[in-house]
């Protein structure tokens, strides 16, 4: 009786094989799903991608507004009786007015002898 036991619990597991470790067993399923999900989650990405690349193509073709902005920012170019100024940052960060914590006065008017500053 026992060995009729034991025989049964290995044709299960020979029948369960097939199903957790074979050809189309679901680990394979699962892995296949993990997969999909990723490429769905990438081709969203390019769909949003695409979109925008669209929606650049249909201004370029549509108006001069497009165009005018990228002969700006990207070339460079003005239009005519334009000047151009470009205006530089210090190198050492954003340009900022240091006051003066007695009055609030700017640190340039100040300072005596200073352009735009008081007199004493």
């Amino acid at each position: 009786m026992r060995g009729l036991g034991l025989l049964l619990a290995l044709l299960i597991l020979l029948l369960q094989y097939p199903l957790w470790l074979g050809k189309g067993s679901w680990l394979k399923v699962w892995d296949l799903e993990r997969q999909v999900e990723q490429q769905k989650t990438a081709n969203e990405a390019l769909a949003v991608r695409n979109a925008k690349l669209a929606a650049e193509v249909n201004d370029l073709k549509q108006g001069f507004d497009a165009i005018e902005e990228r002969a700006r920012f990207e070339l460079g170019m003005t239009k005519r009786n334009e000047v151009f100024f470009q205006v530089m940052e210090p190198p050492g960060g954003e340009a900022s007015v240091k006051t003066n914590t007695n009055n609030g006065e700017s640190a340039a008017a100040a300072q005596p002898g200073a352009k735009g500053g008081r007199q004493p």
